[in-house]
């Protein structure tokens, strides 16, 4: 085993070094995760036949696996930072009108909604049990009224929302007509 290693490593820092940029790792994490998808396969004796073929598909496998995680992932902590950084005097008027908009979509939710979301958008992130206890709500139930809250608060800004097209969205009875 340790001979197939010390064979396959020149080969695997090469084609990770080559597909790294492209999917926006680092070379060294790509590597890294190949040689676990390598291992797990030899714990499980399911050893590749063709180990430098196998390596080659895997590095691309891995590659594409983190430019999909990539697309789905947004920075949480720091973003802040990243836009002030970034920031020019029309991104920073649309930053704070977007966060204006969300919070006065927020004041005007229903029943406990706005106290709740205002828990929620608060700096500090507090967690279930803090922001239950400031509510005097069992934290049980936190979720599924969080979960309500938000899907309003998503039809309200999404109501708010200008239509992508000049003629907006097409009714079922617009198709037949044109």
């Amino acid at each position: 085993m340790t001979h197939l290693l010390r064979t396959l490593a020149p080969l695997l820092a090469a084609e990770s070094k080559a597909e790294a940029p492209a999917a926006g790792v680092e070379a060294g994490d790509l590597e890294q995760a190949v040689w676990l998808r390598l291992l797990e396969r030899l714990r499980d004796d399911d050893a590749p036949t063709h180990p430098a073929d196998w390596l080659r598909r895997a590095v691309r496998a891995e590659a594409r696996r983190a430019r999909r995680a990539a697309l789905r992932e947004r920075p949480y902590r720091g973003e802040e930072a990243d836009e002030a950084r970034d920031a020019t005097p029309e991104s920073t008027a649309l930053t704070t009108e977007r966060r204006r908009a969300v919070r006065a979509a927020v004041r005007r939710t229903p029943g406990h909604c706005p106290r709740l979301l205002t828990a929620m958008l608060d700096p500090t992130d507090p967690t279930y049990r803090e922001i239950a206890g400031e509510l005097g709500i069992s934290q049980g139930s936190l979720g599924p009224m969080r979960s309500r809250c938000l899907g309003c608060l998503r039809r309200m800004l999404a109501a708010e929302v200008p239509a992508t097209t000049p003629r907006g969205r097409v009714r079922e009875t617009d198709r037949w007509t044109r």
